[in-house]
């Protein structure tokens, strides 16, 4: 990101016409990006609650597909972006550490939705994020982060995951605002897609 970028980032305000704020919560394993989603996608400049991973992490938390990492969340990501004039996306980004994941009740208050971002060289990670999700009844999609490792169809993600037709999933790269934009729209086309079947039944 250059400076001109970073700066419209930081400085962009809350448009006047903004009516509908949406919070949802980006959930996940340990290291599958959603910092990095955040990040990308935010039109202010994040809150981040990481911190530099120490020895005490050390047989804890599982970082040998994630070598490179050197913090870690503890407490929440938050970012916004407005989807158009009235509608504001507010973004929280979960801890994906087990340790952590009692901070995840807080988070889900007043959600509307949630993203599932998945690594598929761990697919394992996201197994606690799904069913809390489906236990909890609230509504979310799945987004395959395409950071690298072995590539896997969509399709494939489904079986493993054991996922329900009606739940979308979609591919993404957590890097890229355009790619983590597309991931956002498509979890509120889902939540609007549930709430006019809600209204017709």
């Amino acid at each position: 990101m250059d400076s001109k970028t970073s700066d419209q980032a930081v400085l962009t305000p809350l448009r006047k016409t903004a009516s509908n704020g949406l919070k949802i919560v980006i959930v996940g394993g340990f290291g599958v990006g959603k910092t990095t989603m955040v990040r990308s996608v935010s039109e202010i400049r994040p809150l981040s609650t990481e911190e530099t991973m120490t020895r005490a992490g050390v047989g804890v938390d599982d970082a040998s597909v994630v070598r490179d990492k050197t913090t870690t969340t503890v407490a929440f990501d938050f970012g916004r972006i407005s989807l158009n004039d009235q509608m504001v996306l507010y973004l929280f980004g979960a801890p994906g550490q087990e340790r952590f994941w009692f901070l995840w009740d807080r988070l889900f208050l007043g959600a509307l939705g949630a993203v599932v971002l998945v690594d598929t060289r761990r697919l394992e990670d996201s197994w606690y994020a799904i069913d809390r999700l489906e236990q909890q009844d609230t509504p979310f999609i799945v987004a395959r982060n395409d950071f690298g490792g072995p590539a896997y169809t969509l399709d494939q993600v489904r079986a493993a995951l054991d996922l329900s037709d009606h739940i979308p999933l979609v591919g993404c790269d957590a890097r890229r605002r355009d790619s983590s934009k597309a991931v956002l729209i498509a979890l509120v086309n889902h939540l609007f897609a549930l709430s006019a079947a809600t209204e017709n039944a």
